[in-house]
């Protein structure tokens, strides 16, 4: 071998052993994808959930009979109370189903009254006198449920709000349950959030917290705190009232601080949660997906882990 092939040879195998010294930055699984894992560590930055703002009384308007749309009161955007009448249903035929129910409880109302002074007299039979009352009590009924379908043609607000949504049409046949207006109330403004055990220890009713929002900062307060913890994440549901602000509307996002001492998180490389925060989680039959609530974000370009992933659990590294 001349000594040109010798140093090539011996080039060769320095790189071989190089390559064999230096691990890869990430260990890969049994599925040839590179993992980590989930760990814990120990930081003073307070706590940040997101959430949706979202109020109570929201809820869609149906129509509670079949029939054709004859009339709109209301538009989108238009302030109801409750109780306001939204739109009415074509009606003709409830209407001549109570005119008919009253003829006949007014006609048995009479029969009734008849027949009663007859029993003081003797004119009639105790059978007689009680299919007397027996059809007086009828007529009530039918005339009541009568007047409950004529009701059901009119569609009302349920509570007072604003009209969020309108489906409801001028002339269009509807069938019962179909929905035709969305009423929400604009107030007061709340936001629903998992906060671990520890965090949450420190939170009492009517407590003060700071939350984040597209139209600014607002101050809130802890409205309710579930009595138990969560055993499956570790969290507690805490209820925030959100102080009315410009701009700050029910379904907008909103990030709830929670200020407290070091705690401990479970933390995950940033590149491990994907887009909707869902990483894949390495199981015993494979990756599966999981929807993952981020918190603070951490040193080293990583996050914190709410909920969706424990301590010591194996992480694809790399979302998709």
């Amino acid at each position: 071998m001349t000594r040109a092939a010798q140093l090539l040879a011996l080039l060769a195998l320095a790189a071989g052993c190089r390559a064999a010294a230096d691990p890869p930055a990430e260990p890969a699984g049994a599925g040839g994808l590179p993992e980590v894992v989930a760990e814990t560590l120990t930081t003073a930055l307070p706590l940040r959930v997101p959430a949706t703002v979202y109020v109570e009384n929201d809820a869609a308007v149906p129509a509670r009979a079949a029939g054709i749309v004859q009339w709109i009161g209301a538009d989108l955007g238009t302030r109801v109370g409750a109780g306001q009448l939204l739109a009415r249903l074509e009606s003709v035929d409830q209407e001549l189903a109570l005119g008919r129910a009253k003829e006949v409880h007014e006609a048995a109302v009479r029969l009734a009254g008849r027949t009663r002074q007859l029993v003081t007299a003797g004119g009639v039979t105790t059978a007689e006198a009680e299919d007397a009352e027996t059809a007086l009590r009828q007529s009530e009924l039918a005339l009541r449920q009568a007047e409950r379908d004529l009701e059901l043609t009119r569609v009302t607000a349920p509570f007072a709000g604003t009209v969020s949504a309108r489906w409801a049409r001028s002339g269009r046949m509807v069938a019962e349950g179909d929905s035709l207006f969305r009423v929400t109330a604009l107030a007061p403004l709340l936001a629903s959030v998992q906060v671990p055990e520890g965090a949450a220890a420190r939170l009492r009713p009517g407590g003060a917290v700071r939350t984040e929002t597209a139209a600014g900062p607002t101050a809130g307060r802890v409205l309710r705190l579930a009595p138990v913890v969560d055993a499956a994440s570790g969290t507690r549901e805490v209820v925030v009232q959100l102080e009315p602000r410009r701009g700050l509307v029910p379904g907008a996002t909103a990030t709830v601080v929670v200020d407290g001492p070091p705690r401990t998180v479970v933390a995950l490389p940033r590149a491990a949660i994907g887009p909707g925060g869902l990483a894949l989680v390495v199981t015993s039959s494979g990756p599966v997906a999981r929807t993952v609530t981020i918190g603070a974000d951490l040193p080293g370009d990583r996050v914190e882990v709410v909920e969706g992933v424990a301590a010591g659990e194996r992480v694809v590294a790399r979302a998709p």
